[in-house]
């Protein structure tokens, strides 16, 4: 590829001729294209963008905007694909007009700046793979897209053409009269046209998702099940996979140095196994203790990881219990931080497929076995629950949240679609599933504790080396799932769940409320999921059959 060298910045930037090939801008002022980690860190610091951590890591403050900006997201109405999107909360329908004149606004806008390009994979099986090119005006959202996505070889760029772009403006306020948005933030995706625009936040995780919900828009049409998952891989190549929303211990249980991890957050399963969608972690690093998570706390102590909205003195020292800018402070670094991470990002067919929620009402158990029409309602479903001092604007009392396939943020599809997908494989696989509580036990939060990390670490150790599979079991009273009656290491009473509480009433009452919560929210799945699951889900009310 030819280079071209721009002499007049304080910075000498260099840049292949093709860039910005597939984006719609020609060359602007200065274009740094696939710049590598330590150039990117001395490029964010020189411009003011980050300051240092001790340990090298760069800090960047993401000022308003501290998560995603979830009824920003828009999808492009297109005649080619509007007939498949899931039109809703999730997805909001942006004209092709609109998002004509949203494009014309954020590419006028980079014409004028300074512009970094990041040429990446998203997914580690060639097979399912696309690429991503990304551009900027931020050398540290650079670095985060580099730590995130798959690095390709050098010789992948010599002839690196996109399938997907990623137009990255933060900085810009977008006036939404003029491009039919709801605010000055906007994340908008067209399929049709294979173009993502981000404008007015400098959350970089907008980034990562925006790519995962293509990845979602993508693999089904192939027979592939996308995932919002960790995975883990035993020596004797068993693969595990952990879903679970925010809070509930995905990231730290599947960080185990016992296992090699395939990936944090995001994954593909085809009929040849797993394969990871990314290169890189993005974890949650609030209250990180060295002790408890040694290697998510090693990756971020070191230079080329970014953490986000995390506090540092001015020596850099850095304070991750300090809650000031968020709750979500993060940490994102390349997946081989890890040591025991695996290389290639692959494993084969999961044996074990475990579904964690934080029950904050302390109903449901440690531990339990959901036979696959059980785990489709569990998928489905997408549960856990909030508590005061993990969300903004909370009351004293948990609020239960479910969050379809536990991804529903980044489904552009109808989450039927997903839910067999999970059912065809699991059946095919013989995979075993298991819904793990990281919740509370003995009453609900603010009367009962939170169960243990070492209790549930033990349960996870049960559960991958098979001893639960033939263990003696109850049928739950308003799930039915199947509860092992005994845990090698784990008091009895906590697997009983009505045994820890004090007031077997009270806890009667609690359960019966949760199942209730539950019912209520698969009303919307009632008519479109599989006989077998209305059959075991619905026409049997938990509810009712305890009544």
């Amino acid at each position: 590829m030819s280079k071209v060298t721009m002499l007049d910045t304080p910075d000498v930037a260099t840049w292949s001729a093709d860039a910005l090939d597939g984006t719609g801008l020609h060359a602007a002022r200065h274009i740094y294209a696939n710049e590598k980690p330590a150039r990117l860190t001395a490029l964010a610091l020189q411009r003011g963008e980050v300051t240092l951590s001790e340990d090298g890591a760069i800090v960047a403050n993401t000022g308003e905007h501290t998560g995603r900006s979830v009824q920003d997201k828009f999808v492009v109405d297109e005649a080619a694909t509007t007939d498949a999107v899931w039109w809703g909360k999730v997805n909001n329908r942006l004209s092709e007009g609109n998002f004509s004149r949203l494009c014309a606004t954020v590419r006028g806008y980079l014409q004028g700046q300074v512009l970094f390009t990041q040429d990446l994979f998203a997914g580690a099986d060639p097979a399912h793979r696309i690429r991503v090119r990304l551009v900027t005006t931020n050398a540290w959202h650079a670095l985060f897209a580099r730590n995130m996505f798959i690095r390709p070889e050098p010789s992948a760029l010599e002839d690196f053409a996109p399938d997907y772009v990623i137009l990255h403006a933060p900085d810009l306020a977008i006036d939404p009269a003029s491009c039919g948005v709801r605010s000055s933030t906007v994340i908008a995706l067209s399929f049709a046209q294979k173009l993502v625009v981000i404008a007015g936040t400098q959350y970089a995780g907008e980034i990562k998702k925006s790519i995962f919900t293509v990845m979602n828009w993508l693999l089904p049409e192939k027979g592939l099940l996308p995932m919002h998952c960790s995975a883990n891989v035993g020596k004797a190549g068993d693969v595990a996979l952990f879903f679970g929303l925010s809070g509930t211990g995905k990231t730290t249980l599947s960080s185990d140095p016992s296992r090699d991890l395939i990936g944090d957050d995001e994954h593909g399963w085809s009929p040849h196994g797993v394969f990871n969608f990314e290169g890189g972690c993005y974890a949650k690093v609030i209250g990180l203790q060295r002790e408890a998570e040694p290697e998510i706390w090693q990756a971020s102590h070191r230079f080329g990881a970014v953490l986000e909205n995390v506090v540092a003195d001015d020596h850099g020292t850095l304070d991750l219990g300090d809650k000031t800018h968020t709750e979500n402070t993060r940490s994102c670094y390349p997946l081989d931080f890890i040591a025991n991470a695996q290389a290639n990002g692959r494993g084969g067919t999961p044996r074990h497929v475990i579904m964690l929620t934080a029950d904050a009402f302390g109903v449901m158990p440690p531990v339990a076995r959901l036979s696959p029409d059980q785990a489709m309602y569990h998928f489905l479903s997408g549960y856990t629950a909030r508590v005061a001092g993990t969300e903004k604007g909370m009351g004293a009392h948990p609020q239960a949240t479910f969050s379809t396939c536990f991804g529903a943020p980044f489904l552009p599809r109808a989450p039927e679609i997903y839910g067999d997908l999970l059912g065809h494989y699991l059946r095919d696989s013989g995979a075993t599933c298991w819904l793990v509580n990281t919740g509370w036990t003995g009453g609900a939060y603010g009367v009962g504790r939170r169960i243990s990390l070492s209790h549930t670490r033990a349960i996870l150790h049960a559960i991958l080396d098979n001893s639960l599979n033939d263990a003696a079991t109850r049928s739950d009273r308003y799930f039915r799932f199947s509860v092992p009656l005994s845990v090698a290491g784990i008091p009895d009473e906590i697997l009983d769940p009505s045994a820890a509480w004090t007031d077997s009433d009270a806890y009667d009452v609690q359960a019966r409320s949760l199942a209730g919560l539950f019912e209520q929210n698969f009303e919307q799945f009632a008519t479109s999921v599989s006989e077998s699951v209305r059959d075991e889900i619905i026409r049997g009310s938990p509810v009712k059959r305890a009544q």
